[in-house]
Formats: C-alpha cells, sequence, structure tokens
C-alpha cells in the first residue's frame, strides 16, 4: 500500500471516529505491519504540529486520536455553540485523584480515604466519562472497582497514567532537618 493512501485512510479513519483507536486496530483494517502504521502516525503528528494546522494527533496509551488543538478552542465552542463544561469541584478532583492513583479502586476505599459518602461523586465523573466500571471484586458483595478512562488523559494532557506527577510533589515540605518540633516544658 502506497504511504501517502495509508496515511490519508489513517487519518480519515481517526476523523470520522471521533474517539480514540488502537494502532493495532489501524493495523488489521488497512492489512499494513503496526510498525508501518506507527511510521504513518509519526508523519500525521508531524503535519500536525505545522502553524497553520487546526488539528493534533493525540496518543492515548496504545490509541491515536484526532482532536482540535487547544488555541482554537474558543472558536470551535463558539461555532458549535457549545456551552462550557461546569468545572469539577474540588471534592470531585479529590475523588478523581483517588482513582487515578491507586486504580482500581472501589468506592468504600474511596469513602475510607475521604472519611465521607462518595457514591454521587462517582456517579457524575462516570457520567462525564472521566472514570468507569473496572472489573467486580471477588469480595462480599461483589463491589465494582473504578478506573480512569482515555478521556481522562485526553482531559488532563496525558498519555498514559504514568505520566501521573508523583504523589511527594503533593506533600507539604519537611520541617528543615525532619525532626518534629517539640513544645517546651514548663514547670508547675
Amino acid at each position: 500500500m502506497d504511504i501517502d493512501f495509508a496515511k490519508g485512510a489513517v487519518e480519515a479513519i481517526l476523523f470520522a471516529s471521533g474517539e480514540p483507536v488502537a494502532a493495532k486496530r489501524l493495523a488489521e483494517v488497512l492489512d499494513i505491519e503496526l510498525p508501518t502504521i506507527q511510521r504513518v502516525l509519526t508523519m500525521i503528528a508531524d503535519e500536525c504540529e505545522k502553524p497553520g494546522r487546526g488539528t493534533v494527533l493525540l496518543k492515548l496509551q496504545d490509541s491515536y486520536q484526532l482532536a482540535t488543538k487547544n488555541q482554537f478552542a474558543p472558536q470551535v465552542r463558539q461555532a458549535l455553540e457549545v456551552r462550557r463544561n461546569t468545572p469539577l469541584s474540588q471534592a470531585a478532583m479529590e475523588v478523581l485523584a483517588i482513582i487515578a492513583y491507586n486504580q482500581p479502586v472501589t468506592r468504600s476505599f474511596i469513602e475510607q480515604v475521604r472519611g465521607i459518602d462518595s457514591s454521587s461523586i462517582v456517579s457524575n465523573l462516570c457520567d462525564k466519562g472521566l472514570v468507569e466500571e473496572h472489573s467486580r471484586l471477588d469480595l462480599p458483595g461483589r463491589p465494582i472497582a473504578y478506573k480512569t478512562t482515555e478521556n481522562f488523559l485526553r482531559c488532563f494532557g496525558l498519555s498514559s497514567i504514568e505520566q501521573l506527577p508523583p504523589v511527594r510533589d503533593f506533600l507539604p515540605p519537611e520541617d528543615g532537618d525532619g525532626a518534629e518540633t517539640a513544645e517546651p516544658e514548663t514547670e508547675s
């Protein structure tokens, strides 16, 4: 298959899909070896980076998706009259972080970490497509385990969950030499 034809076919598939498509699936559909598909995807990504292009090729784990560049979001939103999504609350961000860093996790684990009922937040995150049901655990009651989605990766600009910053980046700094400050003793 001609490389230009393959490039056009891959771009057309990704555009029409609107969802991430696995590189392996592209190779199967076009009857091309995976290394060739990877080369084609690299060529498309390079072309998208050129000035004046409105799309970008996103790599989401082993899948790829065409998306509009962030710089054109206001124009796209205005043209499509799309209302801006409500930002996530602090509680939703907490739940999302718990799931992202510990996945797959159950609702009871999330609630144990937060110390408060989080079922409505988990449902809301599922509705937004940021988390999904991963499996049912082999425990009494067969609880559902949740994990993040490709949409989560896309929204946070990540290629894979391994790109999350380390948890230590969010911990408070230790006091000087790491020793705790003791209260002075007073005599009675």
